[in-house]
């Protein structure tokens, strides 16, 4: 029997992936605001990158924000 050590820390992240190919694309939709009970226009900001293990395309939800009138 022998025993083996586990590195349990995970290796940081860049805030937005370096990849080849990564892109960003902005959208503006209408959302429905729980607080306020009304529909809102908010920009919704997506990192679109290729996953080599996958063979895919995804899109990852980076930031949203309200649209200013």
């Amino acid at each position: 029997m022998s025993a083996s050590t586990i590195h349990a820390g995970a290796p940081p992240v860049p805030a937005f992936s370096e990849g080849a190919g990564v892109h960003w694309e902005t959208e503006n939709r209408m959302a429905w605001n729980e607080q306020q009970n009304t529909r809102e226009e908010r920009e919704l900001v997506y990192e679109v990158s290729w996953i080599r293990e996958l063979g895919v395309w995804r899109r990852f939800l980076r930031s949203q924000q309200k649209v200013k009138s």
